[in-house]
């Protein structure tokens, strides 16, 4: 049966421009690097692609999968190594996908946590000793963000170099193991991502190839994601596993569903309204929000798939001066000015493109020409980048390109929080247009 389902993984592949709704034309991409398919190697009682997420202050959780539906839903945890203080029991969940069934999914939300400080952690009461950094409560901190992830050799470099330095939390807007409805690449993304999302917060949102729609055979969108990637959605009074919020240190983080209901009539629509409008600038001066299809972008691959998205929220974002917004699904990187309604306004957000942590479908090569004023910096390269807020005024941008195996800083910046913007409270005029 494995190696059917080894079979599956790579003759399903084809069928992905379908499955992932992508009805665009084939654009030039160069060659992307083969499938990284991580196997399992440990016991069916053993605990495998374990990560830990934020679940509300002080606390986090912890979800790992065991083959063995006997094992309990607990964590056994403390300061030191082997020395488990402190124990927490949660839930568990497992899913069908045509003729895939999942290993037991367990969640188990621990804490309260002390900040900045290491805890070691034991899930199901077996297996091997993991390490968790929680985030700091004051600045600086520090946030590692790639888009449309993979598990490619691109994937494996861009992880590497991440590795390579430290940060607080991992943040990626959308399009996480390009399962596809192949549901073992889900697990094998699991596994490959585990070393880093075992060690730092993953906090992830949806992409189109999180929807796995398939006629006939599963109507239901999101089950794999919403089974394996449980977010802080309750946490923050979002109904919504595909839209929440929180806050590290000062800033508090959004992320927002492109793909389920985004107009002023929907659900999320109403629950950003009312999220945003609780954030204090005062003790939590920066906001930041992320989200899969840009809504700003010059490159062909895409073009306008976020526009009716922006058209609904932009003004809520616009409203709550919003420092800078993040999105994927383009494959390449992009960084605009501050924008609002398609022209540059100093109050608006920073529009930063990072859909190029790694994917199997390549890059997006085809930039428009000629540049548009509002568009700083574009490359189609695979790469990450780091955003470090150092105080309640200023953050610095980094965007560092794949280069083989190496790491080259290829775009950074400046960038001062709106919040302390005598000139932004409560508006500004534009200018430029796109």
């Amino acid at each position: 049966m494995k190696l059917l389902g080894l079979f599956l993984c790579f003759t399903l592949l084809f069928l992905c421009p379908f499955i992932s709704q992508a009805d665009e034309p084939e654009l030039k991409r160069e060659p992307p690097r083969p499938i990284v398919f991580v196997p399992h190697d440990r016991s069916k009682s053993d605990p495998q692609q374990v990560h830990v997420s934020l679940a509300g202050k002080d606390h986090m959780r912890v979800t790992f999968i065991t083959e063995d539906k006997k094992v309990e839903s607990v964590v056994d945890y403390g300061k030191q190594p082997g020395k488990y203080v402190g124990k927490a029991t949660g839930e568990s969940t497992s899913y069908k996908y045509f003729f895939y069934k999942s290993g037991k999914i367990h969640h188990v939300k621990i804490g309260p946590l002390q900040p900045n400080t290491i805890y070691y952690y034991r899930c199901g009461g077996n297996g091997p000793e993991f390490s968790f950094k929680t985030p700091p409560s004051t600045f600086p901190v520090e946030f590692a963000i790639v888009g449309d992830l993979g598990q490619t050799g691109w994937t494996d470099a861009t992880l590497s170099q991440i590795k390579k330095q430290d940060y607080d939390v991992f943040l990626l807007p959308g399009d996480l193991s390009y399962a596809d409805t192949h549901q073992p690449l889900w697990d094998s993304f699991g596994r490959l991502v585990e070393p880093l999302a075992s060690k730092r917060p993953w906090m992830v949102t949806e992409g189109n190839h999180e929807i796995e729609f398939f006629p006939i055979i599963e109507h239901t969108t999101f089950k794999s994601y919403n089974a394996r990637w449980k977010m802080p959605y309750t946490e923050s009074l979002s109904d919504s596993n595909l839209y929440y919020s929180f806050d590290v240190a000062g800033v508090h983080t959004v992320m927002l569903g492109s793909y389920t209901d985004f107009d002023s009539d929907s659900d999320q629509y109403q629950w950003l309204k009312a999220d945003l409008a609780k954030v204090d600038r005062k003790t939590t001066p920066w906001v930041v929000v992320l989200l899969h299809a840009p809504w700003y972008n010059t490159n062909e691959a895409h073009e306008g798939e976020g526009e009716s998205m922006r058209e609904a929220m932009e003004s809520l974002l616009f409203s709550a001066r919003v420092d800078v917004v993040f999105s994927g699904h383009v494959h390449a990187y992009e960084r605009f000015k501050r924008v609002y309604n398609n022209r540059a306004d100093p109050c608006g957000p920073i529009y930063i493109t990072i859909g190029d942590g790694g994917n199997r479908e390549g890059l997006a090569l085809s930039f428009k020409r000629p540049p548009s004023p509002l568009s700083v910096y574009r490359e189609s390269s695979f790469g990450h980048g780091r955003l470090k807020v150092m105080d309640g005024k200023r953050a610095h941008w980094s965007w560092h390109r794949n280069n083989d195996s190496n790491s080259l800083l290829a775009d950074e910046f400046w960038l001062e929080s709106l919040s302390t913007s005598s000139l932004c409270w409560p508006s500004s005029s534009s200018k430029d247009e796109l």
